[in-house]
């Protein structure tokens, strides 16, 4: 047994369990960075950066970078970024959620991202999220709930009323997914329910952003205890990694990490990756009167975000070249449509980075005639201009609600943004 693969995937699996929405994500990695000596900062205020220094900051409470300022001058040595995202597909609760139907209480719910329906059903489900709070003073304030237990559900329908649930089975997300909440009457509603529970006398909820999550903690299995089981892999998995790679680091180069909410669902917004936030942290990291242009452009953005494993059940969706396995090694990604940024030169040197270090690297390419997803790293790369690398841990049910991964693979993975963090000297490759 290995001391520091366990340690690492138990470390996982407490910030899985303990992060159910973003805002709880950057709550839990902002702790860690506490912990490992980080100096929060606020947007708002004026910063007076040393080095060796080691910050971070966060935008909405569910978007965060941290950096390194380093000792080596940037112009050599680049800065050294990884970025992930910290939502994940789901079901969020709409601002005016309440169904009264034959006696029930049910939730109306929006389908977040691109989420595997099916798997939602006849599942444990709580709910968290931030609530915003109005005080008998008329003051406003923001806070984090978590049920922390089932609360909801929503059942299947019995195969003696739908002969057909195994042949041809659709789900429509307006009818057929609200939750079931409780018996009750229309004298009882939701916002009660999270007044009773949360809210101190004296004030009430005047908005939220809520979401369902299944119950069943991140484990384990596999006869053999290979795999790795949770909710949200895609992409917490990966800020975790990021985080660990990223305190770890020696402190002689410009590093930073940013984890992104609103990932899948497109990136457009003010706090996510096609949004402004990494940007202006970067310019205020390197100050003046540094060349930002040239800066990144010695630089290498590694953008994080899981690949899809080969199902066994479905080989014949994968390129017979490209079939990438649980306990395999890292992933490169590539699509020349540049749905993913990979290029030759930024692969090469990601490979290198693992051959040096003894970490199995593999390869990800979709088959011609299906399309696959896409990430933050091309949406970075063309708000940046800074050469990026598209990785991902291999996992299996990608944006299902519960989803699986190797128990070796994150652990490689961010010995390999450690050893990218303190690499010595250029990132670049130099023309032949």
């Amino acid at each position: 047994m290995n001391p520091e693969k366990t340690a690492f995937n138990l470390g996982l699996r407490d910030f899985l369990d303990s992060a159910p929405t973003p805002f709880h994500a950057v709550l839990e990695l902002s702790k860690s960075l506490l912990a490992a000596g980080f100096t929060r900062l606020d947007e708002s205020d004026g910063w007076s950066l040393e080095a060796p220094g080691k910050y971070f900051v966060t935008r909405n409470d569910s978007s965060i970078i941290a950096f390194v300022k380093g000792t080596q001058d940037p112009l050599e040595g680049g800065v050294r970024m990884v970025g992930a995202h910290t939502d994940s597909p789901c079901l969020m609760v709409k601002p005016q959620p309440d169904i009264y139907s034959n006696g029930y209480l049910q939730l109306g719910v929006e389908v977040y991202g691109g989420a595997l329906l099916n798997p939602w059903f006849d599942r444990d489900l709580s709910i968290a999220g931030r609530i915003v709070l109005e005080s008998d003073e008329g003051r406003l304030s923001q806070q984090l709930i978590d049920f922390k237990r089932p609360v909801a559900m929503i059942p299947s329908l019995a195969i003696h009323l739908d002969r057909d649930a195994n042949k041809n089975h659709s789900i429509n997300p307006q009818t057929d997914i609200p939750p079931i909440l409780m018996r009750a009457e229309k004298d009882c509603n939701f916002k009660q329910l999270i007044e009773k529970t949360f809210v101190p006398a004296g004030a009430r909820v005047v908005d939220y952003e809520l979401c369902l999550y299944d119950v069943q903690r991140a484990a384990e299995l596999g006869f053999d205890n290979e795999f790795f089981s949770s909710a949200r892999l895609d992409n917490l998995l990966s800020c975790y990694i990021a985080t660990q790679a990223l305190i770890n680091a020696d402190g002689q180069h410009h590093c930073l990490m940013v984890c992104s909410d609103h990932e899948e669902v497109g990136s457009l917004s003010a706090i996510g990756a096609d949004g402004p936030f990494l940007e202006n942290v970067v310019a205020r990291m390197l100050g003046t009167p540094v060349n930002h242009g040239r800066v990144l452009n010695r630089s290498l953005l590694i953008s994080c975000d899981n690949a899809h494993a080969l199902h066994p059940n479905f080989k014949a969706l994968h390129d017979g070249q490209h079939q990438p396995v649980l306990n395999g090694g890292p992933v490169i990604k590539v699509n020349v449509k540049q749905r993913y940024a990979t290029n030759s030169l930024t692969s090469a040197l990601f490979r290198k980075l693992c051959s040096d270090a003894d970490i199995p690297v593999q390869t990800f390419v979709s088959r011609s005639d299906l399309g696959c997803g896409s990430t933050i790293g091309p949406i970075t790369a063309a708000r940046m201009g800074v050469p990026t690398l598209d990785v991902g841990v291999a996992q299996l049910a990608m944006h299902s609600c519960r989803e699986t991964a190797g128990v070796e693979d994150p652990i490689r993975l961010a010995r390999a943004l450690q050893s990218f963090f303190n690499l010595s000297g250029s990132l670049s490759i130099a023309s032949a």
